[in-house]
């Protein structure tokens, strides 16, 4: 099915891209969060009309989204967790514990921004988390997860 991209959507493509994707892809995903629309000739025309308007609202959200990582860049926040006297949590810490963690520091952020590829936090120790702001835009923090008394 093609499709004309309204926002760039990850490898997938920039504003105003006409692209082919998968039906279902398309219907449960790019269309119901008005991220692309189906490539008919009238949407081909009504798009050429709106291309400086969607240009410009792609590039504030990519500004915004570049502000927010400027202020979260080098961040250091610290989550006390019951652990055990090897260093292991009882439980672990997750995306939903650092999103938390970062809001109650003063920077609103979403769970689904926390990226932690290779699971939760299972030991006491420092990291480093990154955070997907925008679809090219990332910031990295440092995370202390220490016991807690």
């Amino acid at each position: 099915m093609e499709v004309i991209l309204l926002e760039k959507v990850g490898r997938m493509g920039n504003v105003g891209d006409k692209v082919n994707v998968k039906s279902g892809y398309a219907r449960n995903f790019l269309f119901p969060f008005t991220k692309a629309i189906p490539a008919t000739k009238e949407n081909l025309a009504n798009f050429e009309t709106r291309r400086a308007e969607l240009l410009k609202v792609a590039e504030g959200k990519l500004s915004a989204a570049q502000a927010r990582a400027a202020k979260l860049n080098g961040m250091s926040i610290t989550i006390a967790a019951n652990a055990g006297d090897e260093g292991k949590l009882f439980g672990s810490v997750g995306t939903r514990d650092i999103a938390d963690a970062i809001t109650l520091a003063g920077q609103p952020i979403e769970k689904s921004e926390v990226l932690l590829p290779a699971g939760a936090l299972r030991e006491i120790g420092e990291f480093t988390v990154a955070l997907s702001l925008g679809s090219e835009v990332t910031a990295e923090i440092k995370l202390q997860i220490t016991a807690s008394k």
